[in-house]
């Protein structure tokens, strides 16, 4: 991208989690005039109840030759950690036929190298936040924990490690037993044999961490109008403006801009599609609840067979899991929680996985390459901001960095370059 227009002085951000806010906060520190639009509130989408894990070692691309292995039959089970509900739907099928497609080693290798110079910047950008303003903390994961059952499930994750590893992503990790996992986490049944001790991670309280950067957010001098939908974008053109149009309520209004982001998460489509943004963003629903465990987890736990990610929340231990493709506004599933429950039980002897608070379900936005579609659009004045899947906290800060070094020097960043928004 080479700037087609005058230096920006304003922005209207759409969306309001982390990718947004972030945006936000970055392009003010740049000195632009920055408004955000969120339809519902603060951290309402996938910000909110997702794992808080901060994991830039593992930080990888959904679409892996394991589906393929696993199989499509086992995607229609309820139970399955990956369900398709069969419906009709042209752009869930497309999707599906895409992520399939990039479900190959060559695929994969080709997406994980776009991910290496992402995750090496992920952990520094928030520091970055934290300098500027944003007091809630991160923390050290100390250590991060992957547990398994069986005697050789290790293997599958060790031998994905040597792959990531392979495309120049560190990943310092090493095997222990299950007497050792459980000194560090008594919480953790007698079943599990073996734990990955992974390093470099950390991990945060979503709603916390929202809470906190949408203040740092508002004290640099941001708007964020909560409540107010984004119904159509105009792209300007380079000597008009941008501009917004948006739904409080009975009212509509037009915000213009010279400078639009959309950060719209699962919802990216509808907006960003008039300006060349063709590739599907699929709702790859999530759910989480919190349980009281005695005693209390310190550190974040995985069971990486089950796809259940465990996260300590203040005095509560966040529960999370689940990946489902269907549309974003479906109500909660109750049968996918039960099926989070039946796979801990077993693994956790210390969670009372009957006294379940904050269930929840939220949309990552998936793309059907598992990469993010980050940069310019067809209009010089509408940057994408949006698809990263399962990565949303980890990348979020960054994303806004790149973002706002795109917007004002009309020139897209090299690591961006393989998340054109315009590509096939």
């Amino acid at each position: 991208m080479q700037r087609r227009f005058p230096e920006p002085g304003s922005a209207v951000v759409v969306g309001a989690g982390m990718v947004g806010l972030a945006t936000a906060w970055h392009l003010r520190r740049a000195g632009l005039d920055v408004t955000v639009v969120e339809s519902d509130r603060v951290a309402a989408g996938s910000s909110w109840g997702n794992a808080g894990w901060l994991t830039p070692p593992i930080t990888t691309p959904l679409p892996e030759p394991a589906i393929l292995r696993t199989g499509l039959r086992a995607m229609l089970s309820v139970d399955s950690p990956l369900y398709v509900p069969l419906r009709p739907d042209v752009d869930l099928i497309r999707f599906l036929l895409g992520f399939l497609r990039h479900s190959t080693s060559r695929a994969w290798r080709r997406a994980m190298r776009a991910y290496v110079p992402l995750n090496s910047q992920a952990l520094e950008a928030f520091d970055e936040l934290a300098d500027g303003g944003v007091d809630e903390p991160t923390r050290p994961g100390d250590p991060f924990l992957a547990c398994f059952a069986g005697a050789d499930e290790h293997r599958l994750l060790m031998d994905e490690f040597a792959q990531i590893r392979a495309e120049g992503q560190p990943v310092a990790a090493e095997l222990i037993g299950g007497d050792e996992v459980r000194a560090l986490a008594p919480a953790v049944s007698d079943r599990v044999v073996s734990a990955i001790r992974l390093e470099g991670t950390r991990f945060l309280d979503p709603p916390r961490y929202l809470a906190s950067l949408a203040r740092a957010v508002r004290a640099a001098g941001v708007t964020i109008r909560e409540g107010v939908t984004a119904t159509e974008v105009d792209g300007g053109t380079p000597t008009r403006p941008a501009a917004v149009r948006v739904r409080e309520g009975e009212q509509e209004e037009r915000l213009a801009a010279d400078v639009v982001v959309l950060a719209t998460g699962a919802w990216l489509g509808h907006l960003a599609r008039p300006f060349g943004v063709r590739m599907v963003v699929q709702a790859g629903r999530g759910y989480s609840f919190t349980v009281p465990v005695d005693p209390m987890p310190t550190m974040p736990l995985y069971f990486p067979i089950q796809r259940v990610a465990c996260t300590p929340l203040g005095d509560r231990y966040r529960v999370a899991g689940m990946m489902e493709f269907r549309r974003p506004d479906e109500r909660l599933d109750p049968r996918r929680i039960q099926a989070i429950v039946r796979a801990a039980r077993p693994l956790l002897a210390g969670a009372d996985l009957d006294d379940r608070q904050d269930e929840w379900v939220g949309s990552r936005p998936c793309t059907p390459d598992g990469l993010p579609l980050i940069g310019p659009t067809r209009s010089p004045r509408v940057v994408a901001a949006g698809g990263h899947g399962m990565w949303g906290i980890t990348l979020g800060p960054l994303t806004g960095r790149l973002v706002a070094e795109l917007v004002t020097t009309g020139r897209t960043p090299d690591v961006l370059r393989p998340l054109d928004p315009l590509r096939r």
